[in-house]
């Protein structure tokens, strides 16, 4: 293997290496996981649903932990109402033809977003602007607004309960820092949906 390679290799390896060093001993993160998870688990108790949607890699973001919460995560439990937005052809390609493509997520919100429900905006940038557009229809339907981003916020902290900054600018270790903070995401709403006390302390206890 050429040295060229393997040293490109070493550098995103460490790099991915020094993001996720940051995340564990950044306690803000942390309490904001630990809050979005409880905005969820709140929605979910009483019969609401978790939408989310995002562009491109984002959007495989955003189907892989609605699959996470429909499915299973870490143990065989019920099913949670979990709804990537960004899955139905027929709808997304109807509505950016009839709408524009930057309205594609808010008219999903307009007809299936009530009053309680969570919507999870995914936006490396965050200026996607059918992302903002969403968090804003949401926001005006009464549903919970959380958010992923990157470092610099750009224009999703203000439409948003809580935001979760990924402490790069760069759009592939943004994407690696989300996978990490949305399967936590899902290990914690899991935890809190299914597990009394004593398991879950049993259950960290075990990961730890």
């Amino acid at each position: 293997m050429a040295a060229v390679i393997a040293d490109l290799i070493r550098r995103e390896l460490e790099t991915a290496s020094q993001i996720v060093d940051h995340l564990r001993d950044d306690v803000e993160t942390h309490a904001k996981l630990y809050e979005m998870a409880e905005l969820c688990t709140n929605a979910l108790k009483k019969r609401r649903k978790i939408l989310l949607a995002g562009n491109g890699g984002s959007a495989a973001d955003a189907q892989h932990w609605a699959g996470e919460l429909v499915s299973r995560f870490y143990f065989d439990r019920p099913g949670l109402p979990a709804l990537a937005l960004t899955t139905d052809s027929s709808i997304l390609t109807a509505i950016a033809n009839d709408y524009g493509y930057d309205y594609i997520f808010a008219r999903q919100i307009e007809a299936l977003g009530n009053s309680g429900d969570v919507f999870i905006g995914l936006s490396t940038s965050g200026k996607s602007k059918n992302i903002l557009d969403a968090l804003q229809v949401a926001r005006e339907r009464g549903l919970c607004t959380l958010g992923f981003t990157g470092a610099s916020g750009g224009d999703m902290p203000g439409l948003c309960e809580v935001c979760l900054r990924a402490p790069s600018d760069q759009t592939p270790h943004i994407q690696e820092a989300h996978e990490i903070l949305g399967h936590i995401l899902c290990a914690l709403i899991e935890r809190n949906m299914f597990l009394p006390g004593e398991k879950r302390r049993r259950l960290v206890k075990a990961a730890s």
